[in-house]
């Protein structure tokens, strides 16, 4: 790993130039530009190798991989492809230390990887489709760059509140992008996104600009395990940076229906007074329920809010004994909330979050 990581694009590259040269075929699993879907494969095969000693890990880590793997259409028989390339591109890289018992390493590590994999994309092929349409009812623009996109699934979609699911526009075919449900669960089975045009981003672009109403798009499976402990009755503190908002309102929702006095403190941090574009929907929930307490933070210009960073923003309250927290926003919010977290005495257990490499390709 130590010799390989500093130079993972020249490993990824060959490792995806032995794939094709050997089976072409496996070309059209892969979006037109390859560059976060390359990235994403080969990284996720050495995170997948650093767990290799730790089942329980491992398995929490490739399940979902696994049944996410549906949608791109791959198959049991592409897996020992996949794993000689690996080996042929480690072998050519790590020179200094591959050797016999190195590579009989990895292919037993391979194995008990792709084994975990297609175990898990059979057990979910027998009660989830691989994808699902999902038809545009609503499109609403709330400023410049964002818009909440409401959809209605062509069959029942089960998901938890603060998971996200993998979404595919037909205007860029197997290029997807992770985005979070931005409501709980609700009983007409429409979902609704968050979703921020960025600078050269295919899917969300594509979203905010060109998708309207009548308009079909593809779902993956649901993931991601920022989700609400019901069985008992810590507090929530939870932070939304930018988009992050919408899980962040989910959980609210969530504890809402069911019921439960649980106090929320709510941290919703934006650039700009007008970047807090669902902020009215927030002081509409405060209203109904006395256990929620919801905060705007704003870093430029005027505002009724907090002023600063939104991790800073802590330091005038609290403790958060009792308390389990809940980031999504931005990397570099996620980080830096992740550190004034712990700096109060929190404990890593207690904080939730999206994986980090995961809320990369959001910026798409």
């Amino acid at each position: 790993m130590a010799q390989v990581e500093p130079i993972a694009d020249k490993v990824t590259s060959y490792f995806y130039a032995l794939l094709f040269l050997h089976l072409p075929e496996l070309r059209s699993l892969f979006p037109a530009s390859m560059d976060v879907q390359r990235d994403r494969l080969f990284k996720a095969l050495l995170t997948a190798a650093k767990h290799v000693d730790d089942p329980g890990a491992l398995a929490a880590y490739l399940v979902p991989l696994g049944r996410g793997h549906r949608k791109y259409g791959t198959l049991p028989e592409h897996y020992p492809a996949v794993g000689e390339c690996l080996l042929g591109a480690l072998g050519q890289y790590a020179t200094d230390v591959w050797d016999a018992e190195t590579e009989q390493a990895w292919v037993r590590s391979y194995t008990l990887i792709s084994q975990i994999m297609i175990d898990a994309a059979a057990a979910d092929e027998s009660r989830a489709p691989a994808w699902w349409q999902a038809e545009v009812v609503e499109h609403e623009r709330r400023t410049g760059e964002i818009a909440v996109i409401t959809v209605r699934p062509d069959e029942p979609y089960p998901f938890l509140a603060g998971q996200y699911a993998a979404l595919e526009t037909p205007w860029w075919p197997r290029v997807w992008r992770h985005y979070s449900f931005a409501s709980a669960p609700r009983s007409d089975g429409l979902l609704s996104f968050h979703v921020k045009a960025v600078p050269a981003g295919w899917v969300s672009g594509a979203l905010v600009n060109r998708a309207r109403p009548g308009d079909v798009i593809r779902l993956g499976p649901p993931t991601g395990s920022m989700t609400v402990d019901h069985g008992t009755g810590d507090g929530l503190l939870c932070l939304g940076g930018g988009t992050g908002i919408a899980p962040i309102k989910a959980l609210v929702e969530d504890v809402a229906e069911r019921g439960r006095g649980r106090p929320v403190e709510v941290f919703y941090g934006a650039r700009s007074e007008h970047d807090l574009y669902d902020i009215e929907a927030l002081r509409q929930l405060e209203r109904r329920h006395p256990w929620l307490s919801v905060r705007s933070v704003v870093d430029e210009g005027r505002s009724d809010g907090l002023p600063g960073r939104l991790p800073d923003a802590l330091g005038g309250y609290g403790p958060w004994a009792g308390h389990d927290a809940y980031l999504a926003g931005p990397v570099g919010m996620i980080r830096s909330g992740v550190a004034a977290l712990r700096g109060t005495g929190m404990p890593g257990h207690r904080i939730r979050h999206d994986p980090v490499e995961e809320l990369v390709p959001n910026a798409g």
